[in-house]
């Protein structure tokens, strides 16, 4: 066993500063004073007898060395929290927790986690949703799904879902304003989302319409709302597919284009690389590839 381990107290106050960059926010994190956070990090520093961190006022930045060992020392903590989950509850069920951009859960991952459970009812799922950096999120996770391809350090990541945007409205709206072509949008208001700002005017512009002036527009401040305005019939928004397949299947929206379908970035999935021999994980991770690769075949 390799005895040279730095003191893990300091550890712990590194990683925690790294991932919030700022010691004041790894203070709170762990329940002690910015004072004492600060002192661990020189503790630290001067253990390994490298700089870790840059500061700027007050805010602190990684070096390049620091970034290196973030990955580590990420990876160990990791890999000790494991152990003692799963030391723990030995005779439990593997609790697996995933964390999904709000969006992609609800139309798409939900409907269809029944299908997981009932070939693996030995892992119990949680599913949490955010729209936030995963190196920003305030609860720990087992696997993530995010837009991508992204830099990730000390995780793995695997594209599995593509996406490509098109108008979608509710059959009633349609059936009162028909849409046969770009240019009928005009006579119609439509739904923007601030987690997509520039998708209408780019669907415009491969649409050939880069001018076209909508009857009115409605903003949202995310795009599930969107979602569901144009199922109310407020107006047309921009729809991913294949995620909304579902509700055009179910009627409650329609497709009045064939195109342009204008590809987006798709999803993946993101598992810290300490963790990717977790049976759980490893499963979960292949259902969604071929989950994914279903809907390529439909």
């Amino acid at each position: 066993m390799n005895t040279k381990l730095p003191p893990l107290n300091a550890l712990r106050a590194f990683e925690s500063a790294a991932r919030l960059e700022s010691f004041s926010a790894a203070a709170g994190e762990l329940f002690v004073t910015h004072g004492a956070v600060s002192k661990q990090i020189k503790q630290l520093e001067e253990w390994l007898g490298v700089k870790l961190f840059e500061r700027h006022g007050g805010r602190v930045r990684l070096t390049e060395l620091g970034w290196r060992y973030l990955v580590q020392v990420q990876d160990g903590l990791d890999i000790i929290a494991n152990a003692t989950a799963q030391l723990l509850q030995p005779d439990r069920q593997r609790r697996l927790v995933i964390n999904s951009t709000p969006t992609l859960a609800m139309h798409w991952l939900l409907p269809q986690l029944a299908d997981f459970q009932r070939d693996h009812p030995e892992v119990e799922l949680r599913l949490m949703t955010s729209d936030r950096d995963i190196g920003r999120l305030d609860a720990p996770f087992d696997l993530a799904i995010r837009r991508g391809p992204g830099d990730w350090p000390g995780y793995i990541s695997q594209p599995f879902l593509d996406e490509w945007e098109i108008p979608l409205c509710s059959p009633a709206l349609l059936e009162r304003l028909p849409i046969r072509e770009p240019a009928d949008l005009a006579r119609h208001t439509l739904l923007h989302a601030d987690t997509r700002p520039t998708a209408w005017q780019r669907w415009l512009t491969l649409a050939g319409v880069a001018e076209l002036k909508p009857a009115a527009a409605q903003q949202f401040d995310h795009f599930y709302l969107a979602l569901k305005a144009a199922m109310d019939g407020l107006g047309v928004t921009l729809g991913p597919l294949p995620m909304m397949q579902a509700e055009i299947r179910a009627g409650t929206l329609v497709a009045p284009l064939a195109g342009p379908r204008v590809p987006v970035r798709g999803y993946c999935w993101i598992a810290p690389r300490a963790l990717m021999n977790d049976p759980a994980i490893t499963a979960f991770c292949q259902w969604l590839e071929r989950r994914a690769a279903a809907l390529k075949q439909a």
